[in-house]
């Protein structure tokens, strides 16, 4: 296990970032920047032994600090949308940017993806991690409370890459933190992920309304497009005439996680195949829910890596989180982080190869 370490450009007001590439003995790398705690790269090999980048996102520093996708980014204050950009806690009111029409989405425009962070390397026996850590002030993106935050990014020589999440604030107030990567098992640059099969281990989702923000019920999966409880192509039924696809223009919706111990332990949530190269990922985490997004809004005439013009669900998601709107919604699982408690998550991508 080696951790190698280069300048990955400066940013607009002159700080300069760095990129941090941990690779194991397999040769599966992983690469991050302390600009947004950013996942910049992940190089798995397929059934052949060949590697490929799976996961969009920029050859240098200069687009992540628009990132309009959020390719990569550690995402917070809240992940998701907030109804109306307004939180109420103990009978106070608090707005937040309305960013996503009269909603809040991910945090606002400057979200945790947008700042530098400071950077420590640990090693221990056979792993290597990296935690960015910064102090979030209170009423940052409108949220009460300094939170002391930091995201741990470790790389196993299981091929897993296990991000722990961690959080102390000082007043109550809202946390809700995940990942954005796109991840696209055939290659970054390899078009749709249309193709791939998704599993979500989920017997219910959230339906929304037309704003993207949960209804606050629950519906079933069962005879649905929305059924991934065993594997099938994302293509299969994307296009169908479903309300809640229709809304979204495609997958972007919450699924409620078939917990044994929710919130204890962490347990498979999801699986994404590629049979072509025969690569899998598998998502593990301790988080309730989980977003499935499947790049509805990527417009196809932006720039990746490599030069390559990314197309219309060209990646998807698997955002580990509370649910969308928890904050306001009393019956959902609650994103309310009480002062001076511990915020503590855990997502685990495994990638694997199928014969």
């Amino acid at each position: 296990m080696k951790i190698e370490k280069q300048s990955f450009g400066k940013t607009a007001s002159g700080e300069e970032a760095l990129l941090y590439t941990i690779t194991n003995k397999n040769g599966m790398s992983a690469s991050f920047t302390d600009f947004g705690a950013i996942i910049v790269k992940i190089m798995v090999p397929d059934r052949w032994g060949k590697l490929e980048d799976v996961v969009l996102g920029y050859d240098d520093l200069g687009p992540y600090e628009h990132n309009e996708p959020g390719y990569g980014s550690f995402i917070g204050r809240n992940a998701n949308r907030i109804k109306d950009a307004v939180i109420r806690i103990h009978n106070k009111t608090y707005e937040l940017e309305k960013n996503d029409g009269q909603n809040n989405l991910h945090g606002g425009s400057v979200g945790y993806n947008k700042y530098m962070y400071k950077t420590k390397v640990l090693s221990k026996e056979n792993l290597v991690s990296i935690e960015f850590y910064r102090v979030s002030p209170d009423m940052e993106q409108g949220f009460p409370g300094e939170l002391k935050v930091s995201i741990t990014y470790t790389l196993t020589d299981e091929n897993e890459l296990i991000l722990n999440y961690h959080g102390v604030s000082d007043q109550d107030t809202v946390v809700n933190l995940t990942n954005h990567s796109y991840f696209n098992l055939a290659g970054h640059g390899s078009g749709t992920v249309l193709n791939q099969k998704v599993m979500i281990l989920a017997n219910q989702f959230t339906p929304t309304d037309n704003e993207l923000i949960p209804t606050g019920e629950i519906w079933d999966v069962s005879d649905t497009p929305m059924d991934f409880r065993t594997l099938k192509p994302i293509g299969q039924d994307i296009f169908k005439e479903y309300p809640p696809l229709k809304q979204a223009g495609g997958y972007d919706h919450n699924y409620i996680l078939n917990k044994t111990n929710q919130g204890k332990t962490v347990e498979k949530a999801a699986e994404l195949v590629d049979e072509k190269s025969g690569r899998v990922m598998e998502v593990y985490t301790d988080m309730p829910g989980i977003q499935l997004y499947t790049g509805n809004f990527i417009t196809g005439t932006e720039t990746g890596k490599e030069g390559i013009v990314y197309v219309k669900r060209g990646g998807v998601c698997f955002e580990t989180q509370y649910y969308p709107n928890s904050c306001n919604t009393p019956e959902f699982p609650s994103c309310i982080l009480k002062a001076g408690e511990v915020y503590e998550h855990c997502t685990i991508y495994k990638f694997l190869v199928s014969k």
